[in-house]
């Protein structure tokens, strides 16, 4: 007898839809399991004969053909172990066939017929919706997950024997009800109010994240660069509803979506260590899964002791930070992952960390541009923004006073993102740092005494084209938080700042 079911699979981030079939049939007893298969999928023969013997289901031994299609996708993972034991049931004439037709499976399956979760359920519901699957089965650790999908009915089942009862007796099936969760503003916890001192700091991670452009800190050990950083989801706007999606998905794939949540609802913060390797801050594997990038996306990336960084892993950044995604090009197909990150890095400028405070500094002129030259200039053009944490003064550290929580300073900031919005409407970008060459020239058009200014500063520091670029995007993103529509001397003045420290450090940059 032949049947068929439905179950997800995973192909980078997309989730797509896997026909199981089963036909038993006569012959030398035999499991077979054909198709474009992984270890871990072939091993599903194993613990499905166990699972449904040890669930009380005598079958009579025949020969099992199990065929997972499409042939050409390589099928990973445990998801589908549940659909092939429905499958075969169903092929014995244990399981009534009535809802197999629009329903799917997932699930891995436990020798004792229980069913456990899965990764990346996310992915593969939302594929199921878009193939017209009306109802979803799944364990119990995954109902929330799945709940997030709205327009398909999702089933909890614990084992093997109260699945079957169910298919049997459809009138028994109660669909999870979704939309229980309380939607509360997030809740982090950190905040700006703690961080004493280091104004200017401040000011320019407000600056930052206002026009989502990447920041760089320098300063000596225990300025509170760290501090400030992990402070900045604090003050970036809710995540919508599309990017709870996108970020809930990556953290599914790698199963690290918190037990219980439906959706990620705080904004990433991911601040790998300085010994994590290429393909771990990227994705990738024999089986493409997201990286530190990734998961950072819609949020911030955070690389602190950035010189300590091998110099490979810095220069995979590059083009990330351009595209906004991650490409993954294996035999088998390419995938993408988001990549659509703030990055936050955070150095100290010498080997010892107190350059250029030649009272406390040992290093040599030599020694601290090696330390410096391992960052490249064509990472350095990618960053908008070099402020300098300066060392903090007991009286900061002691002051009693209340500092400006973050609450405060998101206000200011999700008005400027609020400005972008409508600025960039139909344009195909969103945020101040994504703006080329034809969006400064319309969207930064300055005075005859601004004009006159940045003459003046182009050719005082230097600057290349792309250096005047930033200078001027850095520029709109302050005139749009004082909510002015032309960029004023003073933005540039403040813009400059921001630049001058680059210079100071690194030198002129290259045309």
């Amino acid at each position: 007898m032949f049947s068929r079911v439905y179950s997800g699979g995973l192909s980078g981030m997309e989730g797509y839809v896997v026909q199981v079939e089963a036909d038993v049939s006569p012959g030398l007893p035999s499991f077979h399991m054909v198709g474009y298969l992984a270890s871990e999928v072939k091993e599903a023969e194993e613990r499905v004969r166990t699972g449904i013997r040890n669930s009380g289901f005598r079958l009579p031994s025949m020969r099992v053909t199990v065929n997972l299609s499409p042939a050409n996708v390589r099928k990973d993972g445990t998801g589908c172990d549940l659909p092939v034991a429905v499958a075969v049931l169903a092929s014995y004439g244990v399981v009534e066939p009535t809802l197999l037709k629009d329903s799917a499976f997932l699930g891995e399956l436990g020798l004792d017929g229980r069913i456990k979760p899965v990764r990346g359920v996310l992915s593969m519901v939302l594929a199921m919706r878009q193939a017209g699957m009306r109802r979803c089965f799944l364990a119990e650790e995954n109902i929330s997950e799945g709940l997030a999908v709205e327009q398909i009915e999702i089933i909890k089942v614990s084992s093997i024997g109260s699945l079957v009862e169910l298919l049997n007796c459809p009138e028994q099936i109660k669909t999870s009800i979704r939309g229980t969760e309380a939607i509360e503003e997030s809740v982090y916890a950190v905040d700006f109010s703690e961080v004493n001192g280091q104004k200017l700091v401040r000011r320019a991670t407000e600056v930052a994240v206002a026009g989502f452009h990447n920041i760089l800190y320098i300063g000596p050990p225990g300025s509170g660069k760290s501090m400030i950083a992990r402070r900045i989801p604090t003050i970036m706007p809710e995540l919508t509803q599309a990017e709870q999606l996108e970020v809930s998905q990556v953290y599914s794939i790698c199963g690290l979506l918190p037990q219980g949540r439906a959706l990620m609802r705080e904004r990433p913060f991911r601040a790998p260590h300085h010994t994590i390797s290429a393909q771990a801050l990227t994705g990738g594997g024999m089986i493409p899964r997201p990286g530190e990038i990734s998961l950072a996306s819609r949020g911030v990336l955070f690389l602190d002791e950035l010189p300590e960084f091998e110099k490979r892993t810095l220069e995979i950044l590059r083009q990330p930070m351009e595209d906004r995604k991650v490409t993954v090009a294996r035999v088998q197909g390419t995938y993408e992952f988001p990549a659509h990150f703030m990055l936050a890095a955070a150095l100290n400028p010498c080997p010892c960390g107190y350059y250029p405070d030649r009272q406390r500094c040992t290093c040599s002129e030599l020694q601290v541009r090696k330390y410096l030259g391992k960052i490249s200039r064509p990472l350095l053009d990618r960053i908008d923004l070099c402020v300098e944490a300066a060392p903090v003064s007991y009286q900061e550290i002691r002051q009693q006073e209340i500092n400006e929580s973050s609450a405060a300073i998101r206000e200011r900031v999700e008005n400027a993102r609020g400005i972008q919005e409508k600025r960039f409407a139909g344009m195909g970008i969103i945020f101040n740092s994504e703006m080329g060459n034809r969006e400064i020239r319309h969207f930064c058009r300055l005075g005859d005494q601004e004009e006159a200014f940045l003459q003046m500063v182009f050719q005082r520091l230097g600057l290349s084209a792309r250096g005047c670029q930033k200078l001027l995007r850095v520029a709109r993103t302050i005139a749009d938080l004082d909510g002015q529509e032309q960029i004023q001397k003073h933005h540039l003045i403040e813009a400059v700042g921001y630049r001058d420290l680059e210079e100071r450090y690194w030198g002129r940059e290259e045309s």
